[in-house]
């Protein structure tokens, strides 16, 4: 039997996509099969697809790091026919088959079942941006960051990370900064629950190894000369969490605000996070993600729009999250 899949190839170091029928034998092993609802475009896809990313390993592939559909098919212990899973990132898109597909079989260790009130479009609609963004609220609360020690910036504002990472700060009682390079989005930035809105040109350019204390804590997207800012920008035992490297992945910043004001820098880590960290977080993100703020964050395309999309991401013109309907 076959199924519609969005299949990368490369030729002469040409990296390409087509939309084309794919065989059930052709997919790889695992102990669960999975009929696909829903995957979505992250930045780290839309690398991929570009090549500007060195994130597939093999070809063809289907790419996609993230899916969301029913199991119809499992010997994995606790995971059964009916099922409603999330995988998120571990090899999927890189050596193993991804979401772009109307079907994926893949390891069952790879599974979380979805959590009420969650359909599998609000999963994806959440995706390993939302995902990550909710590992960034866990690690400053870790790091003993409340809502009552300040303000909480968040880089890279309009993006995936960024606009699941205001909602669930705002509703949990943070007072929210908004760095972002699309000023002109400021009241989809309000509505999600930023109270200030931070042109990122005030951090994206060199700046000093200390300055004056502005944040508690911070999600940063970003990386580069703005998280080095962020960073010198923090208040004494501040957390600042890193998560993506949109703007570079160096920094160039001192240990200044280390041992000068006890700031603490947490790595994000989505990929390869165990279980229980994956349970958690999905956890959460079921109590305290606002179903209405997530459907302001969303957009729904088809398989054949996905490519136009990653270009889209990789240029800065998509805000919040796509979700794609593979079936459409």
């Amino acid at each position: 039997m076959t199924f519609r899949a969005l299949v990368a190839t490369r030729e002469n170091e040409a990296l390409s996509t087509k939309v084309t029928d794919f065989d059930d034998a052709d997919l790889m092993p695992g102990d669960v099969t999975v009929r696909v609802d829903y995957s979505t475009v992250n930045y780290k896809d839309a690398g991929a697809l570009s090549g500007r990313i060195d994130v597939v390993k093999q070809f063809p592939l289907i790419p996609g790091i993230d899916l969301a559909g029913t199991v119809e098919a499992s010997s994995h212990p606790g995971i059964a026919v009916g099922d409603k899973v999330v995988a998120n990132s571990w090899g999927l898109s890189q050596t193993h088959h991804g979401g772009y597909a109307q079907k994926a079989r893949l390891s069952g260790d790879w599974l979380v079942k979805i959590p009420a009130p969650f359909s599998t479009k609000d999963v994806m609609a959440i995706g390993t941006a939302g995902y990550t963004a909710m590992l960034c609220v866990l690690a400053l609360e870790h790091g003993g960051i409340t809502p009552d020690r300040g303000d909480i910036i968040v880089t890279g504002a309009n993006g995936g990370v960024g606009s699941i990472a205001i909602a669930l700060l705002s509703g949990l009682g943070y007072r929210v900064a908004a760095s972002t390079g699309r000023l002109e989005e400021a009241d989809y930035l309000r509505d999600l629950g930023a109270a200030d809105i931070i042109d990122r040109r005030t951090l994206s350019e060199p700046g000093k190894p200390i300055a004056g204390e502005r944040w508690a804590g911070a999600v940063d997207s970003v990386g580069s000369h703005t998280l080095a800012n962020v960073l010198a920008q923090t208040r004494y035992r501040g957390v600042v969490t890193a998560c993506g490297l949109a703007q570079g992945l160096d920094l160039p910043a001192t240990v200044l605000p280390f041992i000068l004001r006890n700031v603490t820098l947490a790595g994000i880590d989505s990929v390869n996070a165990p279980q229980d960290v994956r349970i958690e977080a999905w956890s959460r993100l079921a109590r305290d993600l606002d179903l209405n703020k997530l459907a302001r964050t969303t957009t729904v395309v088809g398989l054949a729009d996905v490519p136009d999309i990653a270009r889209r991401v990789l240029a800065g013109q998509i805000r919040g999250r796509t979700v794609v309907d593979v079936n459409a």
